[in-house]
């Protein structure tokens, strides 16, 4: 093997963590995936650079003796690769105080480098004088601090004059401190970045070459998926946890009865267009007549009360023939609240007659702004003609991934909590939200959870789904353009004769 053959020393997903310029950075992850490794080699650089370089005080706080001296030897490794001269490792101590302020030491690990004049210092316990130090501060396995909310409020003051802090972890339980600062920064109720590394990602980034690479064991895919499997089984039921990033402890209803009631207005409608069996066997000019009657009847009364002033959005989650198709407008005023003017559930609704309610729908909300599809599947065909029509940058096609609901869901639920969304008083869409469930730390709707609408139909959470898009669609909106057309456009609408 030559040097060009060499892969890079860190990971991609390493990499990604050290270039993330955020003064406050969190990542959660799975065991062993080597990011305290990387963290170390960002540190020494930190410290060994002059103070016009960024050059500052590392502090690492870890668990206990056997974490500390762990990482104290990956700075002094780094500061060999680096060939940045630095004194010996020290051991020391850290006077500090106990819970009930009785003085007590706290075992240190310092190396020095004498050019910057900074230095890298490892405690092997959590201190409670932190005030009045500068610099970065590394909190690892943040999960498993006696107390994650102290060591943050300390952590901020790091920040006032320049300092940055990061806090590693897996985690370990749903309540925890930990999950809650990663759902809270997923949410934007704190600022911040934060990065997600499951096994399985680690490993498809390459962590198991890597392993092959340090032992001198020729890589195979073949090999990978025993070692891997080896790996899960090994952790069992706490895999899941341990390796994926999913607190344990986390099932049941994602929202209550109660919250989703308090955003929910009498006042706002559900409209329901069902069309019959065969429907889309029908004259085209019937279809679109038919469906267009329909419409001038029950939603253009609604889009005409609008106020001009207010920006839209919409979501979209998609179905033919079992579940509901549902198209959810939001209209956000003055104060950035959000409601929903109405919600219209489609059931047995050809794609053609989909795309000319959506057509007609979003062509009328008032400074239309961001919608976002559900293109799973047959819904790819209704986002494509969507984008088309009123443009990419406007219209999110949404895979909707387990990530996806990850990231999303959360501000979703948010949005309920902080009062800033109102939905309409309907049992079906009611019914809907409380679909959502903690699935193995994802909140998503069961496949299995179907329930009986009240005209006999099936609800597979719909309506919660798009509202969920619709969400996504406000947090991510784009201008409206204002144009003045110098003709029409050839096909670019469809039904123009009929809307």
């Amino acid at each position: 093997m030559t040097p060009a053959d060499l892969p890079s020393v860190l990971l991609p997903y390493q990499q990604r963590w050290i270039a993330d310029p955020s003064p406050f950075k969190v990542a959660e992850k799975g065991r062993r995936t080597g990011l305290t490794w990387a963290e170390a080699a960002d540190d020494v650089l930190i410290a060994a650079a002059n103070k016009k370089a960024g050059g500052q005080n590392v502090y690492y706080v870890g668990q206990d003796k056997d974490m500390t001296e762990e990482y104290i030897d990956a700075c002094a490794m780094w500061s060999r690769e680096f060939n940045q001269a630095a004194a010996a490792v020290e051991q020391g101590l850290w006077d500090d105080v106990d819970d009930e302020g009785n003085s007590k030491s706290i075992l240190t690990y310092t190396i020095r480098y004498p050019k910057s004049r900074y230095r890298i210092t490892a405690l092997a316990s959590r201190p409670k004088k932190l005030r009045g130090r500068q610099g970065v501060l590394v909190g690892d396995e943040a999960a498993f601090q006696d107390d994650l909310p102290g060591l943050t409020k300390a952590a901020m003051a790091f920040l006032i004059w320049g300092g940055k802090v990061r806090f590693i972890s897996t985690q370990f339980g749903v309540d925890n401190p930990f999950n809650t600062l990663c759902t809270d920064i997923r949410t934007g109720k704190q600022k911040g970045t934060l990065h997600r590394i499951t096994f399985r990602q680690a490993v498809a980034d390459g962590l198991y070459q890597r392993v092959c690479l340090r032992i001198g064991k020729i890589w195979t895919q073949a090999e990978e998926d025993v070692w891997v499997q080896g790996i899960y089984d090994f952790y069992r039921s706490n895999a899941d946890e341990e390796l994926d990033c999913i607190p344990s402890q986390s099932s049941g209803f994602y929202m209550s009865r109660a919250m989703i009631e308090a955003r929910m207005s009498p006042d706002l409608p559900v409209l329901r267009l069902t069309l019959p069996q065969g429907f889309e066997l029908r004259p085209e000019a019937e279809r679109i007549a038919t469906v267009n009657d329909w419409l001038v009847q029950h939603v253009e009364p609604l889009l005409k009360a609008l106020p001009s002033t207010v920006r839209s959005y919409y979501g979209q989650d998609f179905a033919r023939t079992n579940d509901l198709s549902v198209l959810f407008p939001l209209i956000e005023d003055q104060f950035l609240r959000k409601r929903a003017p109405f919600i219209l559930e489609m059931r047995n609704v050809p794609f053609e007659q989909q795309k000319q309610v959506l057509f007609y729908v979003v062509d009328r909300l008032p400074n239309f702004s961001s919608g976002a599809n559900d293109s799973r599947g047959n819904g790819q065909y209704l986002g494509e003609v969507a984008a088309q029509r009123y443009g990419g940058t406007r219209i999110h096609r949404v895979m909707q991934t387990q990530e996806w609901y990850i990231d999303q869901m959360p501000r979703y639920k948010a949005a309920f909590e902080d009062g800033d969304i109102t939905i309409p008083r309907d049992d079906g869409v009611l019914t809907d939200h409380r679909a959502i469930q903690m699935i193995k730390g994802v909140p998503k709707v069961p496949d299995n959870a179907r329930a009986k609408d009240a005209d006999g139909g099936e609800r597979h959470g719909d309506t919660a789904i798009a509202g969920a898009l619709a969400w996504y669609a406000s947090q991510n909106g784009a201008a409206p353009i204002e144009f003045m057309s110098d003709g029409p456009l050839s096909g670019a609408d469809d039904y123009q004769g009929f809307l």
